[in-house]
């Protein structure tokens, strides 16, 4: 793992593959690290002939956190954005996306493919809008466009996301507790729910930092994001859309919207796929990627 100081905040990232060789940069999750990107799934792609980058966004994992600003009022928040205020947030996608780009000035690549899932696909799909002459292309996985109109998760969904979790550190198996079954939740049909590796995963995030609050921050930076149906249509690169039929946090029609918002991108649902991406589905996610960045 490496340090470099990017647009004001320090950003943890590894590298995998040559050097030399057209870049593809992994963004992650809401509250998620970049370890979420697995290291197989990014030997994979290195193995197709690309240098792969995962970072830590800002406020998760080894990167720099904003755990000064108070907790997330999520009512004051939701008050402020029906009256028309700008909510007072330490970051929003916006600053995210920079963060990418300036991961890249950094390490001297003048563009990259760009891959995010879930919150990483707005941010990469903020990314290709912003800054055109940086992204060589776009793969949106398991996210949204922002659209208003759009289906939104259960409440039972947006509760279990949103509710506290005990202190790992204070009790280990109420924070496990908590965190499988929301995973489970979310988790597709069409694949076993590998909790063993699960468990495992979630701890080594723990180990590497916990910071409770960073998810509501980042929600904050979704929320006040708005609509980017506009800025997908100033896309020219070539896109994927990839979304699963079981995800039941960001609901297919969420996949579908983003796809018809990116002109001329191409949609690939998956059936059994929930909010997630489990190691059966890694080799067709790398055809997509790779299909997609070799389209010119």
């Amino acid at each position: 793992m490496n340090i470099l100081k990017v647009n004001g905040v320090e950003l943890a990232y590894d590298s995998f593959g040559n050097e030399n060789d057209e870049a593809i940069i992994l963004i992650a999750g809401l509250g998620t690290q970049m370890i979420r990107w697995t290291a197989p799934f990014c030997e994979l792609l290195a193995a197709r002939g690309f240098r792969v980058i995962r970072f830590d966004n800002r406020d998760v994992g080894c990167s720099t956190h904003f755990s000064h600003y108070p907790t997330l009022d999520f009512e004051a928040l939701a008050a402020a954005l029906m009256s028309g205020k700008r909510p007072d947030i330490p970051y929003t996608l916006n600053d995210m996306a920079k963060d990418a780009i300036g991961l890249l000035d950094a390490l001297s690549i003048d563009r990259a493919h760009f891959v995010g899932r879930s919150m990483g696909g707005m941010i990469a799909q903020v990314a290709a809008s912003r800054y055109p002459e940086r992204v060589l292309s776009l793969t949106s996985i398991m996210s949204s466009s922002g659209n208003p109109a759009l289906p939104q998760a259960s409440q039972e969904v947006m509760g279990m996301m949103t509710s506290p979790a005990p202190n790992p550190f204070e009790d280990e198996a109420g924070y496990l507790a908590h965190s499988i079954a929301f995973a489970k939740r979310i988790a597709g049909t069409g694949y076993p729910f590998e909790e063993d590796a699960y468990r495992a995963l979630i701890l080594e995030e723990v180990r590497r930092a916990y910071d409770p609050g960073s998810v509501g921050r980042q929600i904050a930076a979704i929320a006040v994001s708005g609509d980017r149906r506009p800025r997908l249509a100033t896309i020219k690169v070539p896109a994927l859309v990839i979304h699963g039929m079981d995800d039941p946090l960001f609901v297919p029609a969420c996949g579908e919207d983003t796809a018809s918002a990116i002109p001329g991108s191409e949609l690939m649902l998956i059936d059994g796929m929930g909010h997630d991406l489990p190691h059966q589905l890694y080799e067709v996610t790398a055809d997509g990627i790779e299909r997609t960045a070799r389209r010119k």
